[in-house]
């Protein structure tokens, strides 16, 4: 599938949620089919912590040719967030005002940060109505938080393995990475390379809270019963840290971590119940039914407070990661949903 990659560019000052500003900014995006006559076949991707604009790369099982997301029938649009480390303006971007990288000194942002630059690129790019608005974790917190904000921009929304508010279990997860991070003495240094070796440890940690003890029972077994050393389950994880060093930085992880910390639909609104009211979007949830870090329960509220919302859940061996791996279910449950406009007789929650 063809893709066409670019940078929104922000050049007015722009005010921050917990104060102070950005001397404008830069949005990595990328498109993939073209819009029709009347922009019928818009749909804005979200995507999760430390995915890109490259919807294809990671969730290619959706989108792509022949999937349900393809760019013959969809104009697919995603945009890396502010903050990440894919093209976006982020901690190892210059500051203009120093001609300096950010580093230590690049501002803590909050999802509704990040939800006013895409809005602000949807205006650039003259979008008024999108017809589907799908993410899932972090993804689906920017989702939530943008048909909150503009109620009438969306048609269909799609929640996967998301929430209202993030969680005390989840900041939990979120600030031991960080203390991670923190324990590498050379996060203190202003470099591209700081605290590589603390964020390989909290990318280790993560993944404990995507994946579950089934998880691993099944993918990283003993390869003999009386092993006492070289587990694969040990190897598996200094894998993944050594991997994700090699694509990523501390100072994004440390600064989206932040950012998803700061969720939550009903702050300045009145409360999370009256927030969840005012989305007017046909709305699917989605939930994983061995998700550690988002639970269940957690999609059940959504279902329960947005109106006429859809809940179905998902069995996946993988977690929270089943977002990102089970495919064929969630092609299966949105088609379904879409073939009866939104009106399938689901798991709906009452």
């Amino acid at each position: 599938m063809q893709a066409d990659q670019k940078t929104f560019k922000y050049p007015y000052p722009y005010a921050l949620e917990m104060g102070g500003e950005l001397p404008g900014f830069e949005l990595a995006y990328t498109t993939y089919g073209k819009r029709n006559a009347n922009d019928t076949n818009i749909v804005w991707i979200c995507h999760a912590l430390t995915g890109s604009s490259n919807a294809h790369d990671w969730w290619d099982g959706l989108v792509g040719d022949g999937k349900y997301f393809n760019s013959d029938q969809h104009f697919i649009i995603c945009v890396n967030v502010l903050g990440s480390a894919y093209g976006s303006t982020g901690p190892l971007s210059v500051n203009p005002r120093t001609n300096q990288p950010y580093y230590h000194t690049f501002p803590t942002l909050t999802v509704r940060d990040v939800v006013g630059t895409l809005d602000l690129l949807r205006q650039e790019l003259a979008i008024s109505k999108i017809k589907i608005c799908i993410g899932g974790s972090l993804g689906g917190q920017q989702a939530l938080e943008w048909a909150v904000e503009k109620p009438d921009l969306f048609e269909e929304l799609i929640l996967i393995a998301s929430n209202a508010l993030h969680s005390p279990w989840g900041i939990a997860f979120n600030e031991s990475q960080r203390m991670a991070i923190q324990a590498d003495p050379t996060y203190a240094e202003d470099s591209p390379e700081a605290g590589a070796m603390g964020m390989r440890a909290a990318r280790s940690i993560a993944l404990l809270s995507y994946r579950n003890y089934d998880t691993y029972n099944f993918t990283q077994a003993r390869d003999n019963p009386d092993q006492i050393d070289d587990f694969r389950a040990s190897s598996y994880q200094q894998y993944q840290g050594d991997k994700f060093v090699k694509r990523f930085n501390a100072f994004s992880y440390w600064a989206l971590s932040k950012i998803m910390d700061s969720h939550n639909v009903g702050r300045n609104r009145g409360g999370i119940v009256h927030a969840l009211g005012l989305v007017k979007a046909k709305t699917l949830v989605l939930g994983i039914k061995s998700d550690l870090l988002f639970p269940l329960s957690e999609q059940q509220f959504l279902a329960r407070h947005i109106p006429d919302a859809a809940f179905q859940e998902i069995d996946s061996l993988y977690g929270h990661d089943g977002f990102l791996i089970e495919y064929k279910q969630l092609t299966q449950v949105i088609r379904a949903w879409q073939e009866t406009n939104g009106q399938l007789q689901m798991a709906r929650i009452r």
